[in-house]
């Protein structure tokens, strides 16, 4: 595998790994739910796809190595939403020290924690304070040139940006036909205005936010 392109970790060999390391490759941790609720029409997988998605765009991009995603985090809001897994905040960022401190001892110097959630913003900024190797990347803070296309601004849970990026990446798992259940977010765990999603709409968010991670890592390790 050519080392100027970018690589997911677990697809390398270990001497491949180690070989990325010692030259000083930028590692990538995205965090996303494996499981979480995404209002009645989305997926639980959602916000792990969308984790995925946006680690092979960089892989197509940067010579970076991704790391697997990040699948459990803290989410209080979505526990009593069936099936969506959650960890305290204090288990959530002893995870997180754990998975980075292995890259540390493997000789990683730059490392880029790229989190999905919302509920996950605060463990990761206290996990991150003061450390000059790590760079934190939120979603609510990327993709702000394709925010013209979104015509909801209020949302952010299951709303007309995530559906939109679930039908570009999964338009299967999509269920539109449920959104007739509208209601307030402790009933459908959902937010904003789904039904003026687009794929389109969700191509443009995927692309803008890889962009802007790509500004991003480029002006932190130029």
């Amino acid at each position: 595998m050519p080392e100027n392109t970018g690589a997911w970790l677990e697809e390398l060999t270990w001497p491949e790994a180690k070989e990325r390391f010692d030259a000083g490759a930028v590692v990538v941790v995205p965090i996303g739910a494996a499981a979480k609720a995404h209002g009645p029409h989305l997926p639980l997988k959602t916000d792990a796809l969308t984790a995925r998605a946006l680690g092979q765009l960089l892989v197509e991009r940067l010579p970076v190595v991704v790391a697997p995603v990040v699948g459990f985090g803290f989410y209080p809001a979505f526990t009593s939403f069936a099936g969506s897994q959650h960890l305290t905040a204090a288990t959530f960022k002893a995870l997180l020290w754990d998975l980075v401190g292995n890259l540390r001892s493997h000789g990683v110097e730059r490392i880029v924690l790229l989190n999905t959630g919302v509920s996950t913003e605060a463990p990761v900024d206290e996990l991150s304070a003061g450390a000059d190797d790590l760079l934190v990347l939120h979603m609510r803070g990327l993709g702000v040139a394709a925010e013209r296309l979104i015509e909801v601004k209020e949302g952010g849970h299951a709303d007309e940006r995530e559906t939109s990026v679930m039908l570009a990446l999964d338009p299967r798992s999509v269920r539109m036909d449920k959104l007739t259940l509208d209601g307030p977010f402790e009933r459908t765990g959902a937010t904003g205005d789904p039904t003026r999603a687009t794929a389109f709409k969700g191509e443009r968010l995927l692309a803008a936010r890889v962009d802007d991670i790509v500004a991003a890592i480029g002006a932190r390790w130029p």
